[in-house]
């Protein structure tokens, strides 16, 4: 029995050293993205001070664009995102709103204001989609540069491959029907493209901010403001590290696997060349550019994936659980997803940084961190329950990630404010800070339980997005 005793408490203590250094080694790689990204981001302020994007504005040079909108119920804020879509700062652009078949009153809203009538267009159909019901132009020319269409219903990559077939530009900026642009974001996501020297870009991304509680006019953000409730003003925090402190660097380090879904550029060709969207998977932004990233690779055409942090796009974060829950479980089926079918890349030199550092760190710390933090949880209890746990040990354990989580959320915040200050009321800030102590016991629990349900889900072989209903923009 006491040698019983004995192997089983040595095995516990070689299980909290190991749970000791994984802890160790994700804060570390934390700290290093956050040093890359710091680097990174004054350098780009610096380079860019002296930029007039009003001689990009009026040049014939500047790139031509065709958005792509996918809509699915987007009823309550479908108005003023069109709007917003068709009035930013660029020329040589046109809006494609894609209607998958969306059961509420979308499409209706769209005839009425923007005065539609169904067109002939003939567009090559180089990838397969649902039965396309009909092409809608209007008869105003104040939008001239709106195309509708109308489709079946086939998820949101089957209504980005039905944009993809009918843009007419060589590059695509794919973004959620439900965000609000910069007016300037164009001319920004435009740059990159311009200023690519050897290597083709063949992608690019900015900032996705939360637009909670913030105040629309004409399709404008007129009025910044933080969520008054919890859940959405902790993600505005999580988006803040992850795009200010995370990929930043990874855009520095050219290992980027992931271009937002609600706001990103891709080079027309190559997305064509690549097969469109995959419509197997609910992650479809991220494997997208993994795919697009490998078949570059095994073409061996030098490349880039560009990352702007200017912020560039105001979208709505889940303000309940339940909507939360199915957003950050669809997440992780994606990730899984991606990482299943490009498999082949893990530890794979061919596809060198791609595949010896941004597959595997997406494979230890995105994909495995939670069922890894889950089973250490089942552990610890287990060794309460036999009563071999290190109590003082595990405290201090408890407490040194706790803080580290309360610091790195502190260094977004101040990344923030000594950059584009975007929350400039001192209460703002406050409510912020306050958040960054509360988030490691409320908020990142349930993003776990989400990603465990993620897990399950995957198993269970679910299909879909699952609904996601939205409260609809403050308006003025």
């Amino acid at each position: 029995m006491t040698f019983f005793s004995t192997e089983l408490t040595a095995f516990f203590e070689l299980y909290m050293l190991l749970i000791l250094a994984y802890a160790i080694l994700i804060m570390s790689s934390y700290l290093v993205l956050a040093y890359l990204s710091t680097k990174e981001l004054r350098k780009y302020l610096k380079k860019n001070s002296f930029v007039d994007y009003e001689v990009l504005l009026t040049s014939d040079s500047a790139p031509k664009l065709s958005l792509i909108a996918p809509a699915y119920n987007e009823g309550f804020t479908i108005e003023e995102n069109v709007k917003s879509l068709l009035s930013l700062n660029y020329n040589n652009y046109q809006v494609i709103v894609v209607n998958d078949g969306s059961k509420d009153n979308s499409m209706e809203i769209l005839i009425s204001t923007y005065d539609l009538i169904l067109t002939e267009i003939d567009i090559p159909a180089r990838i397969e989609t649902k039965k396309i019901k009909g092409f809608y132009t209007s008869r105003n020319a104040a939008y001239k540069k709106l195309i509708v269409v109308d489709k079946e219903n086939g998820g949101k990559a089957d209504a980005l491959n039905v944009g993809l077939n009918l843009a007419q530009n060589p590059y695509v900026v794919c973004i959620d029907v439900d965000c609000i642009l910069d007016k300037d974001a164009l001319l920004k996501l435009a740059k990159p493209f311009l200023e690519s020297y050897g290597k083709r870009v063949i992608a690019t991304g900015g900032v996705v901010r939360i637009a909670n509680q913030c105040v629309i006019k004409n399709g404008r953000l007129v009025e910044v403001n933080i969520p008054d409730r919890m859940l959405p003003r902790i993600q505005v925090l999580e988006y803040l590290r992850a795009f200010l402190l995370g990929r930043m660097a990874w855009g520095r380090l050219d290992g980027l696997l992931l271009i937002s879904g609600a706001f990103g550029a891709f080079d027309r060709e190559i997305a064509l060349l690549s097969g469109g969207y995959n419509t197997k998977t609910v992650g479809e932004d991220m494997e997208l550019v993994v795919r697009m990233r490998r078949y570059m690779h095994e073409n061996k055409i030098p490349y880039t994936v560009s990352y702007i942090p200017d912020p560039l796009c105001w979208t709505e974060a889940p303000e309940d659980f339940k909507i939360f829950k199915k957003q950050r479980s669809r997440w992780m089926r994606g990730t899984i997803e991606t990482l299943s079918f490009h498999k082949k890349m893990f530890l794979n030199p061919k596809y060198k940084l791609l595949g010896m550092l941004s597959i595997p760190y997406w494979t230890l710390f995105e994909f495995l961190a939670p069922g890894i933090e889950f089973i250490g949880l089942v552990i610890t209890i287990i060794l309460t329950v036999l009563g071999l746990l290190n109590l003082h040990f595990f405290m201090l354990l408890l407490l040194f990630v706790y803080f580290f989580a309360v610091f790195f959320s502190v260094i977004a915040l101040y990344s923030e404010e000594g950059t584009y200050h975007k929350y400039p009321k001192q209460i703002d800030f406050l409510k912020l800070l306050l958040a960054a102590f509360i988030e490691p016991l409320y908020f990142h629990p349930m993003t776990v339980y989400a990603a465990l349900v993620g897990y399950k889900e995957k198993i269970m072989g679910t299909k879909g997005w699952g609904e996601m209903t939205r409260k609809g923009f403050t308006k003025k």
